[in-house]
């Protein structure tokens, strides 16, 4: 399921980005390794205000998916822009890690090991029941 989620947000990221690095040189990302994911995940996790963005755009990413899956253009456009803010919020770390994602087959054993990294993150997001 994380992995999914992972998925999601990460096409959905990539996509924005690319829209908006239409006009700019393309340079290939440097490879992704899981060790940059664990320091993303280190920032974020040690920062509560980029926390709340992260999991904000998961948050984000459903209702994203619901707009698209509804065809609202005004919605997209909307979620579009608040989606970009957190980006902003998370930093260059973040943009990093998601222009190295397309390089990465998740199905293999480094994609497990960073899906993991992303699951354990994701978990700080959702309250505990207690």
């Amino acid at each position: 399921m994380y992995v999914k989620i992972l998925m999601g947000i990460s096409i959905f990221a990539a996509g924005t980005v690319a829209a908006i690095a239409q006009d700019e040189p393309t340079n290939p990302a440097p490879k992704l390794t899981s060790a940059d994911v664990q320091h993303l995940a280190g920032v974020i996790s040690n920062d509560k205000s980029k926390l709340r963005a992260y999991c904000e755009l998961g948050k984000l990413h459903d209702e994203t998916q619901q707009a698209v899956e509804e065809n609202d253009a005004d919605e997209i456009a909307a979620l579009t822009a608040k989606i970009y803010a957190f980006e902003q919020e998370l930093g260059p770390e973040y943009d990093k890690v998601l222009d190295g994602l397309d390089q990465i087959d998740l199905s293999s054993d480094e994609g497990q090991q960073i899906a993991a990294v992303f699951k354990t993150l994701q978990e700080k997001c959702d309250p505990k029941e207690e």
